[in-house]
């Protein structure tokens, strides 16, 4: 087979690069670095639309058998405490495992500094406009978003989400004794004289249910009477 260049190399920057496992850290886990029948190591290459075998070999300046020629000494891929560097002098190891090796980003991942950089700046852009938004909110409202466990991307959603205010309007009266919720979490009554308003649907949160059902024409009239009561 002649020579091939796989489209996704174009780019390719000569410098080195560490490597590091996602979730496993053993002391020391080796990576297939060549194909069998066992342990499959194919890269499809679009360009041909064909199945590309793939082998470390430490004289080889390719990753891809087609391209070796010669006697082939096989190297092995082990990684130390979950990291594996590899200088750029290793230019056919760094293309395996950044470009090529199906166990890419699924067992573990090219570090890249500038990456981690951009998802930092992503999250304080969003600590900041959480922060904003709550400098706006009235009290009422924050404290029903407080109620739970909370980042900023999940703070911007819930500040604009209706049902977060009619569930804290639910908790609020439990807590004032104005209504009365269950033992076993699935009715709602009037704690003044136990009559019935409401039943959780079956494996729904009661203070979620409750706040759909304050959208209801039924549901809306007690809203307003709890409103009441509570102020």
């Amino acid at each position: 087979m002649s020579k091939q260049k796989s489209s996704i190399d174009e780019s390719w920057e000569i410098k080195d690069r560490l490597y590091t496992l996602l979730n496993k850290k053993p002391l020391t886990l080796r990576l297939n670095s060549k194909h069998s029948l066992r342990s499959p190591l194919l890269f499809f290459d679009e360009a041909n639309g064909s199945q590309r075998e793939l082998r470390y070999a430490t004289n080889m300046s390719s990753p891809f058998v087609d391209e070796q020629k010669g006697t082939a000494t096989l190297g092995h891929i082990v990684f130390e405490s979950g990291r594996l560097f590899v200088p750029k002098e290793q230019q056919n190891l760094q293309k395996l495992l950044s470009l090529y090796h199906p166990k890419r980003d699924r067992e573990y991942a090219e570090y890249r500094p500038e990456i981690l950089a951009e998802s930092s700046v992503d999250t304080l852009e969003l600590e900041v406009d959480a922060m904003i938004i709550a400098r706006e909110l009235e009290i009422d409202h924050a404290e029903a978003i407080l109620r739970v466990e909370i980042e900023p991307a999940l703070f911007l959603e819930l500040a604009n989400d209706e049902k977060i205010q009619l569930r804290n309007v639910a908790i609020l009266a439990a807590e004032s004794r104005i209504i009365k919720l269950s033992e076993d979490q699935r009715t709602f009554s009037w704690a003044s004289n136990g009559r019935k308003l409401m039943t959780v649907p079956f494996e729904e949160n009661a203070y979620s249910a409750m706040a759909a059902w304050f959208q209801t024409d039924e549901g809306l009239e007690v809203y307003k009477s709890i409103q009441k009561k509570l102020k």
